[in-house]
């Protein structure tokens, strides 16, 4: 499994991306390619994307905790890492909206 998730993607790009990939949410695509097929995704992804694209990617591996976190250029959050497991860091006194309530995180 596949998740990619940009702030912004070339025209070129997005359109090869769709070979792959479902788009539910502007700029967030989801794919179940095999590993090998990830790993060349990945690549071309690194290739062809300028550090503005803000691409943050998750990818199913087969050691533990399963998967691994890769960020190429400007992204929104932070990748941190505590005791071998990768997170994705929110930015301190970000808004979040759940059923229509603003709540800080």
């Amino acid at each position: 499994m596949l998740v990619v998730i940009a702030n912004d993607l070339p025209p070129a790009v997005r359109g090869r991306m769709k070979l792959w990939f479902v788009e539910p949410r502007p700029n967030v695509f989801v794919s179940g390619v095999k590993d090998s097929v990830g790993k060349v995704v990945v690549d071309y992804l690194h290739q062809h994307c300028p550090p503005e694209s803000g691409l943050m990617i998750f990818r199913r591996i087969n050691k533990t905790p399963g998967y691994e976190i890769l960020g190429v250029g400007d992204i929104r959050r932070s990748i941190i890492e505590i005791s071998g497991l990768q997170l994705v860091q929110e930015r301190e006194g970000e808004a979040l909206i759940s059923n229509g309530e603003n709540t800080i995180s």
